[in-house]
């Protein structure tokens, strides 16, 4: 895993714009795993800014998760979020933009659609992740399997808790949620990882500094080949990076730890 140090959020979420906008350059057909939360608002608004000469027409993009219940519409739903934050101001196409949907009549079958989807179209090739501070990616709580594909799973007390901020009320918060799974996520060719804030400065320590296990699914991650982490000061204060060990190696010239 190469490790990015940054000193605040809006560095951190610059940064991961700017890393984007090189695949899109790179690729004009790439296929982008997006995420929904606080933690990608800003990289969203920054590559809304610095994407004004770039042609989006054939990009495509999947998102990795969606509430159980919530239409496209619902204020809270994802495909919400995604077109007010992202979709709509880069002006992209229904047709380029997916997410799975919460209100389908059967959502087993809505997980098998979704999942298919994506093998459709060839994978995605740059996920952009999160992390929860029970170590959750997309809604896969601690506990799901790592050969999980996309699935139906509840939502610990814990997540539900962090997310009520979004909704009027935390009773109001649904149970459950549609995700890609963690065999679906590490199936991405590349992963961007962002984490900023001390609130999340145990969860990134487990990550890089504890062994793998289901108990905490993030740490699936250190099994991928080509993992990028951006964290601000905070969100790296409890992590080891000590100098000298066999597992990290810090290239001053670069200001990154690589973690092997």
């Amino acid at each position: 895993m190469r490790v990015i140090p940054v000193n605040n959020y809006q560095e951190m979420s610059d940064l991961a714009a700017e890393l984007f906008i090189q695949e899109i350059k790179n690729d004009p057909e790439v296929v982008l795993g997006l995420a929904t939360g606080g933690t990608p608002e800003a990289t969203y608004r920054s590559l809304i800014q610095k994407s004004q000469d770039l042609d989006l027409s054939r990009i495509h993009t999947f998102n990795l998760d969606e509430y159980e219940g919530l239409s496209p519409s619902h204020p809270n739903s994802y495909h919400r979020y995604m077109a007010e934050r992202l979709f709509e101001p880069l002006q992209l196409k229904a047709s380029q933009t997916h997410l799975p949907r919460g209100d389908a009549a059967d959502l087993e079958n809505e997980a098998e659609r979704y999942e298919q989807l994506i093998q459709e179209k060839g994978g995605v090739d740059v996920q952009l992740l999160g992390i929860g501070e029970n170590g959750h990616i997309g809604f896969n709580e601690p506990g799901t399997s790592f050969t999980s594909r996309t699935h139906i799973v509840d939502l610990n007390p814990s997540t539900r808790e962090a997310n009520a901020r979004y909704f009027e009320k935390k009773e109001n918060v649904p149970n459950r949620a549609i995700t890609m799974g963690i065999a679906s996520i590490m199936d991405s060719r590349r992963i961007i990882l962002l984490a900023s804030g001390e609130r999340k400065k145990q969860a990134m320590a487990k990550l890089l500094n504890e062994e793998k296990t289901q108990d905490f699914p993030a740490s699936i991650l250190q099994d991928h080949p080509y993992v990028t982490i951006i964290a601000d000061e905070p969100a790296l204060s409890a992590v080891s990076f000590e100098k000298g060990e066999p597992a990290a190696e810090y290239m001053a010239d670069q200001r990154e730890w690589e973690l092997r």
